[in-house]
């Protein structure tokens, strides 16, 4: 994923804007759900995951939410909790989360941009835009199979996570 040069017009863009012309620049289509909300999807390696940013103008919040096609039944509940918990203990930056209405699985994080007043402007760059967009569809790709060990294969979350995780060395 890459970020064109873009011109900006004097005022910066709201985050929702720079988002959606990040997202245009990759060729993912996207929809607007207001000035506060967009949605688009990424094709990955395991899946297609969905991309979700919602802006919370009062609080200076952006939060970006990814989700793939895994839904957890009712009877693998408690395993998706653990496999979560031990995930999360690895990652520096946003965390799995699993929605108990309907079992999703998603990967959530939120950043918390600067006033207007700073000196920064507060706004929402191009790299960090793809920074963020980048870190939730990676952190995804990267557990994925976890999930799948565990949700399909029915390893422990233990086991999973260490099988996926196995670094190789070397070319075959």
């Amino acid at each position: 994923m890459s970020f064109p040069d873009m011109e900006y017009p004097a005022a910066d863009p709201a985050p929702i804007d720079t988002l959606e012309q990040y997202f245009d620049a990759n060729g993912w289509t996207s929809e607007r759900l207001g000035d506060e909300e967009i949605i688009t999807t990424v094709k990955g390696g395991w899946a297609t995951y969905q991309l979700r940013a919602l802006w919370r103008g009062d609080d200076r919040v952006l939060q970006i939410i990814a989700q793939a096609d895994l839904a957890v039944p009712d009877e693998q509940r408690a395993a998706a909790y653990e496999t979560i918990g031990l995930i999360n203990e690895q990652l520096w930056m946003g965390h799995f989360e699993l929605w108990s209405a309907d079992g999703a699985v998603l990967f959530r994080h939120a950043s918390l941009l600067a006033d207007d007043d700073a000196d920064d402007g507060g706004d929402l760059s191009a790299a960090q835009a793809e920074i963020l967009t980048e870190a939730a569809v990676e952190e995804f790709e990267r557990y994925y199979p976890v999930f799948q060990l565990v949700l399909l294969a029915g390893q422990a979350p233990a086991e999973a996570l260490a099988a996926a995780l196995i670094e190789t060395a070397g070319e075959a």
